[in-house]
């Protein structure tokens, strides 16, 4: 039940992101489904293929599928209704902040699933369950920056991937010695504090 209930929390806060940045990129109905359904299911589809479940189990339960698709319709519509109105903040700031928050909060609960997946399915070494759930973690969203034309947001904006391999360290660290459940969440709130922190104070990887 609260593998469960994680995997449809980090659907629902996917799906916002990828729905936000189809109407940023002023998709229609359709873009805005597509694409909120590719960066929720996206990471779980690819992680599946590596673990060996086939077929994958976003497309085994439809669950997945329709939360994804619920919540691009939600947003697509409180996006159409506040169309004309004014906002305090410029759309910009609201996007960029909706994109953290919901980024953050879905990379944080897929890269814990993804590890928690493979441990149960696979006898594999750290670094194995490791590439697992930052896989998990960061598929869907690359697949949605490909798809919306952008450059992949994991290698460029505030330390992303990087934040998901150290709170799958920090999981796999303490499953067993505190119960997978105390792991999975210390893991998800290690990346939720370092893309908080590095969002803060505008911390980025060196680049050339």
């Amino acid at each position: 039940m609260l593998i469960f209930a994680i995997e449809i929390l980090g659907t629902i806060a996917f799906a916002v992101s990828g729905s936000a940045l189809a109407i940023k990129k002023q998709m229609d109905l359709l873009g805005v489904i597509v694409l909120g359904l590719t960066t929720a299911i996206g990471g779980g589809i690819i992680r599946d293929v590596i673990i060996g479940v086939i077929p994958p189990s976003s497309v085994q339960d439809t669950i997945y599928a329709k939360v994804s698709i619920a919540t691009s319709l939600l947003v697509f519509l409180i996006a159409y209704i506040y169309r004309d109105r004014p906002i305090k903040y410029s759309f910009k700031l609201v996007y960029n902040n909706l994109l953290l928050v919901s980024d953050s909060i879905g990379l944080g609960l897929f890269t814990v699933v993804g590890i928690n997946a493979a441990y149960h399915r696979l006898n594999s070494p750290g670094f194995f369950l490791i590439l697992v759930g930052v896989v998990t973690g960061v598929g869907g969203g690359l697949v949605r920056d490909i798809m919306a034309g952008d450059k992949p947001y994991i290698f460029v904006k505030h330390i992303y991937a990087s934040a998901s391999i150290l709170g799958a360290i920090v999981c796999i660290y303490l499953w067993d010695i505190s119960g997978e459940n105390i792991a999975m969440l210390a893991g998800t709130s290690v990346v939720f504090l370092i893309r908080f922190l590095a969002a803060r104070f505008k911390l980025d990887l060196p680049i050339i």
